[in-house]
């Protein structure tokens, strides 16, 4: 018995005598890393703007003093390109019509005599038979008997091409925005148009953006559109306008739009444009861990032992954030847990997402 004891306190002796580092190391902690990336980092923009044909069609008339007989056209009209809209009353310019007729048969048979006359002495200078004067005046008729021919024939193909100006035509295919004419009103002169015409009934919204948001912007991004009754439609930047206004330091973009009846010409829509910006360094939003001393992120280095690292963070998109000031790309951040591990701890490395 006394030898069992003995053996036993031997034994106890010998365990209380190991060194720490003889006892079995803690197994690292397992912590998901992502790494310091370039990618283009894409935020949203807001912006508003107004509806506006994209491009606008006047219809006229370039005569004066006649009447509208009528009107062929309204306001919402869709019409083609060609198609009439206005008939002014053709009598009192069929009746000068009919005069200039007259007026170049009157200058015809006049010429033919003037000629006839001018044949007969052809050949006759100098011979004495007719006075050379004769012969002079004879010439100098039938040039101006031919000029009156070519005046009369002038003013009546004038008042030809005014004829085919009675019918005022739509110049391009479009939708109606603007009726400014009425059966018996008398033309002025195209001072003010009959009709302004929606060219395909294309309607665009012109939006505003910040100076510094023009140049995250391009031609064919998507938008998208709310129009004043909350109804979404696509949209695609068709062009970044090329300047800002001095006062507020906006510039207009214009976003193209589809064809439907209602989006209308004059109205109020909101866009989204999902800007595509350029490459830049960036960590999961995970990643970022922050502190009374400001944002910091933990990174992964030799010996897989973490360390922490303060950053300045910039835009933010689809999860991520920008590093304005930070570790360069490549480099490992430890993601979650980011703020749970020590100060040089030694972690094992588990490729994760955020």
């Amino acid at each position: 018995m006394r030898a069992a004891l003995l053996v036993a306190a031997l034994v106890l002796v010998s365990c209380s005598e190991k060194k720490p580092e003889q006892a079995a190391a803690p197994t690292p902690r397992a912590v998901r890393v992502a790494a310091v990336e370039l990618r283009p980092l894409g935020r949203t923009i807001g912006a508003s703007g107004t509806l506006r044909p994209r491009e606008e069609a006047a219809a006229g008339s370039e005569l004066s003093g006649y009447r509208v007989l009528r009107v062929l056209a309204d306001v919402g009209d869709t019409v083609r390109r060609g198609q009439t809209l206005v008939q002014l009353d053709p009598a009192l310019l069929e009746a000068q019509i009919a005069q200039q007729r007259a007026a170049v048969a009157q200058a015809l048979a006049q010429q033919r005599r003037a000629a006839d006359q001018a044949r007969r002495v052809a050949g006759l200078e100098g011979s004495g038979v007719v006075a050379d004067e004769q012969i002079i005046q004879r010439n100098t008729d039938a040039a101006a008997a031919a000029a009156q021919v070519r005046s009369a024939q002038a003013q009546l193909r004038d008042a030809l091409t005014r004829r085919s100006r009675l019918a005022i035509t739509a110049p391009v295919g479009g939708v109606v925005l603007t009726r400014g004419v009425r059966p018996g009103d008398v033309t002025g002169g195209g001072a003010t148009p009959f009709f302004t015409i929606a060219r395909d009934g294309l309607v665009e919204l012109q939006a505003e953006l910040a100076e510094p948001d023009l140049r995250a912007t391009q031609p064919g991004q998507a938008v998208r559109v709310r129009l004043a009754d909350g109804t979404e439609v696509p949209g695609t930047v068709r062009i970044v306008g090329p300047q800002v206004t001095a006062e507020s330091r906006l510039g207009l973009v214009y976003v193209r739009l589809p064809v439907r009846r209602d989006i209308r010409a004059g109205g109020f829509a909101t866009a989204t444009f999902n800007a595509t910006g350029r490459a830049v360094p960036a960590v999961p939003e995970s990643a970022i861990v922050f502190s009374a001393d400001g944002p910091r992120i933990v990174v992964l280095g030799r010996g897989e032992r973490v360390r922490q690292v303060p950053v300045r963070t910039g835009a933010r998109g689809e999860g991520y954030v920008e590093l304005i000031q930070g570790p360069p790309p490549g480099t490992r951040v430890v993601l979650g847990a980011a703020s749970f591990v020590i100060e040089g701890e030694r972690v094992r490395a588990i490729i994760g997402r955020r």
